[in-house]
């Protein structure tokens, strides 16, 4: 790479390298274009910056957290910049690369627990900064842009391959998934979604393509495959490789416990095929409906208490892979670096072939709202939940929705009535109502207990006895909102009920404050809430305020004494994709 000019103004950040005309794009953080970039060229513009010349004082430390199949990437960028002593503003850069899951970094991030000690966070995904997005005591994340991007699809042993019709066959993502888990004689293995951007994309692209083949019926088959690959899940993308069969050993094809096929990125196919062997070697398959692209966005960490030496230098790093230098060494590690058809030699060394479409366009990337329903999803599928379900009834419920000609309780009872059609039958659902007085002097009342929604119920089953009672479910005229003691009981019961091996929770939604002046009081309330939550037997509470008239802040200090999160909407409507959002949050951490 040698002693590098920083490129000009317009230059200095490094190209995103996903193709131009996806329509989104990482945005250059405005605090560096203001800070740095501004501030880089001036510097260039005043000739202060003598990369030609050895360093003049200390070098300016950096540390890089990097997802693990970059991090190679980045040491060998960092080790030659040290040893031709590549600078910024006069000062050599020490950068020290440690290789870290994204996942975690993201929930540290999120939760704002200790004081990160690296500068610049790289992880596989840019979902991983919506991931941060989602804690109220985040630390800050800031994109600078995309150093690198590699594509997602499922590589097979040769003899898994050809039994498809590798390369010249083609699939779309149902199909492929479909055809890879159709008998036990070829195992798919991929990486949890809650853990792992690679699960999380390709299952994500699964269900938008299910659902737009099967209408309806889609949501059924991406939650049946969910469950199929659920069972050959690993924690990482690093553990998934390792369950791989060695295609030339008959007692490993045979063993239950490896796998043939794997949904992984190229990049991964890559640095397997590097040193297995041809006999060993993956075969890829790339869908036609379009391949999930993993996108590494190079981010600042707490940018505004970065000093500026520190932040010109995690600039100056960054636009080291810009160049014809930093390209190449990408692409020596398996990456793609540029909005242009990747080269022939990258993509034979991952196992593609013509006519696999491997140039095609990965098309626009899920929304955060998509990959949180598909992370709900997963959850609710996988590990099967526990939940019940409090509904306010007060006075209030039956107030209109403005723009709308329903009342809050009729599109409440609408929302619950989708989420349930999410759920399967190993999932237990119940249903209390309340308002104040509602059960003598009691605010609440039991109407469904909290069972297997598979469970038959004289003529119908559990489900069906829900939906009746979701259904059913209207305001009591005069009644206000009995919270407090509503709440206590439900969480009582619900952590005496504790189902091992389920995602517990209960859901509470209120359209107002507590009214029950007789009841607990907030602070008495939290503290039971907390003295009853057990983190080895966890029961979050997911409370939904709904409409103008609730508090939010009431809701989040309840819900967060039991690792729960609390939640506002102004329109009910929006109570299925919280519930998803808040299962996905707090699923997030098993």
């Amino acid at each position: 790479m040698g002693r590098h000019s920083l490129p000009d103004e317009d230059g200095a950040v490094a190209p995103d390298p996903r193709p131009r005309n996806r329509g989104r794009t990482v945005a250059i953080a405005t605090a560096l274009v203001l800070t740095v970039a501004a501030g880089t060229a001036v510097a260039v513009r005043g000739d202060l910056l003598s990369f030609g010349a050895s360093c003049r004082d200390d070098a300016v430390e950096l540390d890089v957290v990097a997802a693990p199949d970059i991090a190679p990437a980045l040491q060998a960028a960092a080790d030659d910049a040290r040893e031709k002593e590549v600078t910024s503003d006069g000062s050599c850069i020490d950068v020290r690369v440690t290789a870290r899951d994204s996942y975690k970094v993201a929930d540290e991030l999120r939760t704002g627990k200790g004081d990160p000690q690296y500068e610049v966070w790289v992880p596989d995904s840019e979902l991983w900064l919506q991931r941060v997005g989602l804690g109220g005591k985040q630390g800050r994340v800031t994109p600078a842009g995309n150093i690198a991007s590699s594509l997602v699809g499922m590589a097979m042993v040769p003899s898994a391959a050809e039994s498809l019709g590798w390369p010249e066959k083609t699939y779309s993502w149902p199909e492929l998934t479909g055809a890879a888990m159709k008998d036990d004689k070829l195992r798919l293995g991929a990486a949890d979604p809650a853990r792992s951007a690679t699960g999380l994309l390709a299952l994500a692209k699964l269900s938008a393509s299910a659902g737009k083949s099967g209408g309806k019926g889609g949501d059924t088959q991406a939650a049946g495959m969910a469950k199929a690959l659920s069972s050959r899940t690993s924690d990482s993308d690093t553990q998934l490789v390792d369950t791989l069969a060695r295609d030339a050993s008959g007692a490993e094809q045979g063993n239950p416990r490896r796998n043939q096929a794997l949904i992984i990125s190229e990049q991964a196919a890559f640095t397997h095929n590097a040193s297995a062997g041809e006999e060993n070697s993956l075969d890829m398959f790339y869908p036609e409906d379009g391949s999930p692209r993993l996108d590494y966005p190079y981010t600042l960490v707490q940018d505004d208490e970065l000093s500026t030496d520190q932040s010109r230098a995690a600039l100056r790093f960054m636009t080291l892979f810009g160049d014809d230098e930093g390209r190449a060494l990408l692409e020596e590690h398996g990456f793609r670096t540029g909005a242009e058809d990747p080269s022939a030699k990258l993509v034979t060394a991952a196992g593609g072939r013509t006519p696999q479409p491997y140039a095609a366009e990965a098309g626009e990337p899920p929304t955060e709202k998509e990959l949180q329903e598909t992370l709900g999803m997963w959850t609710i599928t996988v590990q099967s939940a526990r939940l019940s379900t409090v509904v306010d009834v007060s006075d209030s419920m039956g107030e209109f929705v403005p723009g709308q000609n329903r009342s809050r309780m009729e599109v409440t009872k609408s929302s619950l009535l989708q989420a349930l059609a999410g759920f399967t039958d190993e999932d237990e659902i119940g249903l209390w109502e309340f308002a104040t007085l509602l059960d003598g002097e009691r605010d609440y009342r039991k109407l469904v207990p909290t069972q297997r929604l598979g469970d038959r119920k004289g003529d119908g089953t559990q489900r069906d006895e829900v939906s009746e009672a979701f259904s059913d479910l209207a305001p009591i005229p005069g009644g206000a909102t009995g919270l407090y003691d509503t709440t206590l009981a439900a969480y009582k019961e619900a952590t005496s009920g504790y189902a091992s091996g389920k995602f517990n929770a209960v859901v509470v939604l209120t359209d107002g404050v507590n009214q029950d002046p007789g009841s607990v009081s907030r602070s008495n309330l939290i503290k039971q809430l907390e003295n009853l939550s057990d983190p080895k037997r966890p029961v979050p509470l997911i409370a939904i305020a709904v409409g103008p008239n609730t508090d939010k802040e009431e809701v989040v200090q309840i819900a967060e004494a039991t690792g729960g999160s609390g939640h506002q909407v102004d329109d009910p409507a929006q109570i299925h994709a919280v519930i998803l959002k808040a299962i996905m949050e707090a699923g997030s951490h098993g």
